[in-house]
Parts: structure tokens; sequence; C-alpha cells
């Protein structure tokens, strides 16, 4: 790993000196289990970057979720850098993006790219799958694309990623409109998840752009405590009842010559 890549990523292990202890995560609290199934992370990518600008779809995204210079950024779940690139752009020398990934070969990959591309204005470092461990009072925008099904604690996970927020900054949201072992997320389920750790929702378009929805949440009110947190209950599909066969009466018979 090169030099310049190694500046970009601040704050992961590939700072010089003797190593340092891990600070463990403090433990907060109990959160409740998610009461649904978890999709697999089968790759970094949704779909070639060609295209996605084709259809437009990150100049949507960032126009409705009101993306603008200075803004710092933070795109969870970046894989490839997509998002990151763009954003990037659309922020600008005053703004900052800063690309998380929970898999160490993918934030490399994506570390490469944006030394490659003489992006100064992003960071790149590595997440936990129930903490993004970003800094507190940092974000305008957090982005979470085709990654929130993924998550197998998401209480957990939005509730340390609420302090991230600085006031009147906001979470976007893309998924598609499919069960979540499908890798999408019912938005029904969406809403009721952010809304059990304190979130609000802004606005919810349908984005074919982007293969689904686009939902914006704000943070509002207090945090609740862990132990306080209410679990949503998916609601099963009830099998439809198997027909019973109706008799079907013999047509009389026609009487002899």
């Amino acid at each position: 790993m090169g030099v310049g890549v190694c500046l970009l990523l601040a704050l992961t292990a590939c700072e010089p000196g003797p190593p340092r202890i891990k600070k463990p995560v403090e433990k907060i609290g109990d959160f409740p289990a998610a009461d649904r199934p978890v999709a697999h992370i089968v790759s970094s990518r949704w779909s070639t970057e060609e295209a996605r600008d084709r259809l437009n779809e990150a100049g949507e995204v960032m126009d409705k979720s009101g993306i603008k210079p200075g803004m710092t950024v933070a795109d969870i779940g970046a894989g490839e850098g997509y998002y990151t690139i763009r954003l990037a752009q659309r922020v600008g020398k005053d703004g900052r993006v800063l690309a998380e990934d929970i898999v160490a070969e993918v934030r490399d990959a994506l570390a490469e790219r944006v030394a490659r591309e003489r992006l100064d204005n992003v960071s790149v470092r590595l997440g936990e799958p129930a903490n993004p461990k970003l800094p507190d009072n940092s974000f305008d925008r957090i982005f979470m694309v085709h990654m929130y099904h993924e998550i197998e604690e998401p209480y957990e996970f939005l509730w340390r990623m609420r302090p991230s927020l600085r006031p009147g900054g906001q979470v976007v949201v893309v998924d598609a409109k499919r069960r979540t072992q499908d890798h999408g997320t019912p938005p029904s389920l969406l809403k009721c998840e952010f809304a059990a750790v304190g979130y609000t929702l802004v606005q919810m378009h349908d984005m074919p752009s982007a293969g689904g929805y686009l939902a914006v949440f704000r943070a509002a009110g207090p945090r609740p405590a862990p132990e306080a947190i209410r679990p949503c209950v998916s609601v099963k599909p009830t099998p439809e009842p198997t027909p019973t066969p109706v008799p079907t009466a013999k047509a009389p018979s026609k009487a002899g010559g």
C-alpha cells in the first residue's frame, strides 16, 4: 500500500508507530434483536457505474437529499465508491466525505481508488457491523445505499450513529422494495426500525433509477435507552387456505328410446 493511501486511511491501522491497544467498545446495554432475516454481503457492486450514470442515479439521489458544496457527508457501506466519488465532486474542496466499509479488502481497494483519483476531500476507514464508529456532531448527511438490509443489529447501529449527525443532519437510505433476505427492505419496516430509535421520516420517494426508493430521516427527541427500544415485529404473510373441492352434481342421464 502506497504512502498516499496510508495518508487517506486516517483513523485506521495504517498509522505509523508502535501498535496501539484497541479500546473496547463500551457496553451500553442490551439492544433488541431484529425480527427479520439479514441478507448476506454478496458483492460490493450494485450495478456498473456506467449503467447507473446513464440513469443519473447519483445525481437524482443527491439532488433529492440536498447535497451542496461545503457539506460533510458519510458514505456507509461505500463498496467500490460509486457514491463516494460523486459525493466528493458535489461537496467540493470545502466539503468532506468519509467513506466506510466493514470489509477490509473493499476498504483498501476504495482507498487506492481515492488516492489514484487524487480526491483530497475523502477519507476512508473501516467500520464495524453494529457500530459505524463515526465522530460525534460531524455530518450533514449520512448515506446508506443498498446496504441497510445487511445490518444484523439495526437498533444498535442506528443508536450509535445518531450522535454523529449535526443539528439538522439527515440520514439518506436507498433500498429496494423487497424482503430483507432478498436484498431489500420493505419501506414500512424501515420506517418502523428508524422510529424505534428516535428518527422521524422527512421524505420518501420512489427511485426507479436507484433500483427502489429513497427515504430521508432526521433524529427527533432524546435518544432512547437501549433497553427502552421496542423492536418492530415483522408481519408474516398469512397462508391462503387450501381450496376445498366442491362436489360436482352429476348431470341427469337421458331416458332411453
